[in-house]
């Protein structure tokens, strides 16, 4: 299969994992590239359920490598708990399972600086974060104070952890947040780092190795594209870049070397915590699609706002990340639907916009123009093959395709690995 990047092109939880779960099959590596543990990614398999945060998706398969690229900030005590719980299940990541030794460490202070920022936000607004310290995390990256995984298996380790935790116990007096126990931190930090440490190496030579070898890379994006630090609707965002550009930054994989983009959208529109969502509903249906879709947050059990298809969004996706394709989700959630509405533009301020502000104040102005189409009102659930899909439901599918330009090559129906719809078989090719 052709090297493949992954990523969300709404607001985060589209379904990446189970996509990435089927791709997983026709490649050899997986590479996570930005994000932290704020990341949730279910994938069913049969009766089975696993949540995913740091972990790639792609160890569920035997034989699969796995990569946590340079791009992500890691807990290491978080990464531990998750490892062991998969090993707890029969998976033995041993030999196939790689940190990057320049992936950013998140610490517990971090941590708590994202708790209490967030209780008394510089935007006056709170941006509704997970708390797991990834922001702080990346702050410190970009001011240049912070650990990368390398830092914590040298030597001098202790004093360096030490160093930072007398800096920041200064911060979290400023915020008014108690003061970590130096002792404390710096012997469960080691203690989880001296487990990682056999799957902490350079994983850049390791890739470049295996691509100039012929084999076949997914890389595997968290959050989505309306959450990217740069191209979202900043600051309502996270803090690492979950556009296709950061497979590259976040891996060491040149962009040459990437094939294509896939774009990875539901039938509708979800959004978790705070910010401008144009088509969301706070009506009846809007409670309707939360329930029919089970959307409650795989990280933090928030329900999810619901809202229609933006198109506005998704050409924005398009044009921001180069999507070749689209893997399209939960088609099966709008089956008792009797009309469904798709988002063709918004109205603001007296005009008519067909691209997504970047103010974020003018974007929660804006108000969506719907075109209406027929609902199957069957279901769809399960359903083995396009030929097998009710005519409307084709129907919803190619108007989306028309109005994007771009093609649905994965369908799913379902939560589970076989409730897919392959109907582009050079995906795999």
């Amino acid at each position: 299969m052709p090297n493949t990047v992954l990523i969300g092109a709404q607001w985060g939880d589209e379904g990446k994992g189970k996509i990435i779960d089927v791709l997983t099959e026709k490649v050899d590596w997986v590479v996570r590239y930005q994000g932290g543990n704020n990341a949730g990614h279910t994938v069913e398999i049969g009766s089975d359920k696993y949540v995913l945060h740091l972990v790639p998706s792609g160890i569920l398969h035997a034989g699969k490598k796995c990569v946590i690229g340079n791009g992500l900030v890691v807990d290491p005590v978080a990464l531990v708990k998750e490892i062991k719980g998969v090993v707890d299940r029969g998976i033995d990541p041993a030999g196939r399972f790689f940190i990057s030794d320049r992936a950013h460490v998140v610490l517990p202070y971090h941590k708590l600086i994202d708790e209490y920022r967030e209780k008394k936000p510089a935007t006056g607004t709170m941006i509704g974060t997970t708390k797991r310290g990834i922001g702080p995390t990346y702050g410190d990256k970009a001011a240049r104070t912070g650990l990368r995984m390398g830092d914590l298996v040298d030597p001098d380790r202790e004093a360096l952890l030490r160093a930072r935790l007398a800096s920041n116990n200064r911060i979290l007096a400023a915020l008014g947040a108690p003061e970590l126990d130096a002792d404390a931190v710096v012997r469960d930090t080691l203690a989880a780092v001296d487990y990682l440490a056999p799957f902490i190496t350079d994983t850049i030579p390791m890739l470049h190795e295996a691509i100039g070898s012929g084999k076949s890379v997914l890389f595997e994006g968290a959050q989505g594209t309306m959450l990217d630090i740069d191209y979202g609707t900043y600051p309502f965002v996270t803090s690492s870049s979950a556009t296709a550009g950061g497979a590259c930054t976040g891996s060491g994989v040149p962009p040459h070397k990437v094939d294509r983009v896939l774009g990875v959208v539901k039938a509708y529109s979800t959004r978790v915590g705070e910010g401008p969502f144009p088509t969301e509903l706070t009506d009846a249906m809007g409670d309707r699609l939360r329930k029919a879709g089970n959307e409650f947050g795989a990280t933090t059990g928030r329900p999810r706002r619901c809202g229609w298809f933006d198109l506005v969004v998704a050409r924005y996706s398009v044009m921001v990340n180069g999507i070749d394709a689209w893997a399209m989700t939960k088609l099966d959630v709008l089956d008792e639907v009797e009309t469904i509405r798709i988002c063709v533009a918004y109205e603001c301020d007296g005009k008519r916009l067909t691209s997504v502000p970047a103010n974020v104040r003018q974007l929660e102005r804006c108000r969506p123009v719907y075109e209406d189409v027929p609902g199957w009102m069957c279901s769809t659930k399960d359903v083995a093959s396009w030929e097998q899909l009710p005519e409307k439901a084709k129907a919803y599918v190619r108007r989306l395709e028309e109005l994007t330009g771009v093609k649905v090559a994965i369908l799913s129906v379902g939560p589970r690995r076989d409730s897919t719809i392959i109907l582009d078989r050079t995906m795999f090719g």
